[in-house]
């Protein structure tokens, strides 16, 4: 074993609830690729970690929050979102990180989502998107490729998905970045810029759920949505992210797409609290 293994693993370690082991996820799941991945994100951008907060909501990427050494609160169905801005309100000095799925992030809290990221609120968003409610039996939902097979779409999904990144970006998010799980080191990296980002910053991680997604749709292992992700992915940093939905037969456009500066949700109401102290005055 070499030197920066022992390194990497300690670093893992040292942010893992090892008391909570093993996790709950499937083998071949994505989402513990990318807990890897957030938490050597953390390393490298040199936070203070006592001021890190994780939110998470319901469902498998939910579990998150439990799992990881941080400061962290486990919220309801579709509310990460409120919870995340409250808390960052409530502490200005807090880091605020949510980490949730598909489901609860782009479906029932899909309104939250969007006036989140119109506020601009000061907040990091990591999507692990599996095209399904992996946790409740592997229901079709809002990400759901067009003719994907799901619990509830055996014969192909017939409703048109959301272009995730196109949503937050329309919505007024100012940095935007999608990676699947095969591309780990960009994934790392990314999290880590979006992490020290002032502003609303959304990443999209698209990752195997071969328990059921993967299973309905030919894609059984984790590795199999790995080779796909491996033949069909297209690394295009500042592409529009109108034109970066996922179809059926087309390419993954990865990379980061948006990264821009506008007033965060905090400082235009610090305009209003300077403008009434003048006032007052």
């Amino acid at each position: 074993m070499t030197s920066s293994t022992k390194v990497e693993e300690y670093i893992t370690d040292s942010l893992l609830r090892q008391d909570r082991m093993p996790h709950i996820w499937c083998p071949g799941c994505g989402i513990g690729p990318a807990v890897g991945c957030f938490i050597r994100a953390i390393e490298s951008s040199g936070l203070d970690q006592d001021k890190i907060a994780l939110i998470s909501g319901i469902g498998c990427t939910g579990r998150v929050a439990g799992y990881v050494k941080l400061d962290s609160f486990h919220t309801t169905h579709g509310r990460a979102l409120p919870f995340a801005m409250g808390l960052g309100l409530g502490n200005p000095e807090l880091n605020v990180v949510v980490f949730s799925g598909d489901g609860d992030l782009i479906a029932i809290g899909g309104n939250h989502l969007i006036h989140t990221a119109r506020r601009n609120v000061d907040m990091t968003v990591i999507c692990l998107n599996n095209f399904n409610y992996g946790m409740t039996g592997g229901q079709m939902g809002p990400t759901t490729p067009l003719n994907a097979r799901s619990n509830t779409s055996p014969y192909g999904n017939i409703e048109y998905p959301f272009n995730v990144p196109y949503l937050v970006a329309a919505s007024g998010a100012t940095y935007v970045a999608r990676w699947t799980m095969l591309h780990a080191r960009q994934l790392e990296w990314s999290i880590a810029e979006a992490l020290t980002k002032p502003g609303f910053s959304f990443i999209e991680v698209l990752g195997p759920c071969p328990t059921l997604y993967g299973r309905m749709n030919k894609m059984a292992r984790g590795m199999d949505s790995l080779n796909y992700y491996k033949e069909n992915s297209v690394v295009r940093n500042g592409a529009d992210p109108k034109d970066v939905d996922l179809t059926s037969d087309g390419p993954i456009v990865v990379g980061k797409f948006v990264d821009i500066e506008r007033p965060t949700f905090w400082e235009q109401c610090q305009l209003v609290i300077d403008r009434a102290q003048a006032k007052k005055d």
